[in-house]
């Protein structure tokens, strides 16, 4: 799949969990708002910030997919890596806010009038973030996309929190009102740890972290006839955009012309049997004090 097909189909899914995030969303802060209760109001905010999420994607999305320029001869998908870590700030956020809505619940204790209908709205909610979750997370690993990966794990979180609602409305029923406010700052750890994730895997692409284990790119090269042996090998990016560079040794007496095929072979290889590879810069070593005869 082309750059320019994946980016379309990444911002049609996000439309499509755009449309889905909003009307859990208002579902949740209605309800949560008419029955008092501070755990559905906040998980009602979590999946608003869903939504605010998609915008981000949105965004980075359009950014990653730019080509490559003078300015940018990598290209523009750490974009994606960045959006990805403006949803993760947009978590902590949303968490901080729950929190200080718990506390003041707290100090001001408010009784929640948990009836059928906002059983039926959590319910309804949970299943179609449980569809969201799913197709989500399976597209983004199929399009290798940081922003519905993340997106998705945003949404994992909003299901956790969805099912400690629903615990707070059975203890409001139950006649433990206090339980409200604190499933409410429960759930603000669940958001906090999907942020923390986000921003550990962000980091890991942002700081060159090798993607790619050495030994199978070493394990490639040297199956090829003519390399003598291989050095010095590094890998980062991201996992749809990794760049691979490596030493290879070949004989001293090999022609330049010959050794430029070689190069190519590797690369080629490395790129077919590697996911992802989207450069790789080969370093020809002639091996010293050793005479030999190379034919193409």
């Amino acid at each position: 799949m082309g750059a320019k097909n994946r980016a379309l189909e990444i911002k049609r899914l996000l439309i499509y969990v755009l449309a889905l995030n909003w009307v859990v969303a208002l579902a949740k802060l209605i309800m949560g708002y008419i029955i008092k209760s501070s755990s559905m109001v906040a998980d009602g905010y979590h999946s608003l910030s869903d939504g605010a999420s998609n915008i981000i994607g949105f965004l980075g999305i359009w950014l990653a997919s730019r080509p490559k320029d003078e300015s940018h001869p990598y290209g523009h998908k750490k974009y994606e890596t960045f959006a990805s870590i403006g949803i993760a700030f947009l978590l902590f956020f949303v968490c901080i806010g729950i929190i200080h809505e718990s506390i003041e619940r707290f100090r001001k204790p408010v009784v929640p009038d948990a009836n059928f209908l906002s059983f039926a709205v959590m319910f309804a909610t949970l299943i179609i973030n449980f569809m969201v979750v799913f197709y989500e997370y399976n597209a983004g690993r199929r399009l290798k996309s940081d922003i519905l990966i993340a997106d998705s794990a945003h949404t994992k979180a909003d299901i956790l929190t969805s099912f400690s609602v629903i615990a707070a409305l059975f203890a409001v029923k139950s006649g433990w009102y206090f339980l409200d406010p604190l499933i409410a700052i429960f759930i603000s750890v669940f958001i906090a740890h999907a942020a923390v994730e986000i921003l550990r895997d962000s980091a890991l692409v942002l700081c060159d972290s090798a993607v790619v284990d050495t030994k199978k790119i070493e394990e490639i090269a040297m199956s090829i006839e003519g390399v003598l042996s291989v050095h010095k090998i590094r890998t980062r990016g991201r996992c749809d955009d990794i760049h691979v560079d490596l030493h290879v040794l070949v004989m001293n007496d090999m022609r330049m012309d010959i050794a430029h095929k070689l190069s190519y072979r590797i690369e080629t290889e490395i790129k077919d049997k590697i996911s992802g590879v989207s450069d790789v810069i080969i370093h020809m070593e002639p091996k010293p004090n050793v005479s030999g005869r190379y034919k193409n």
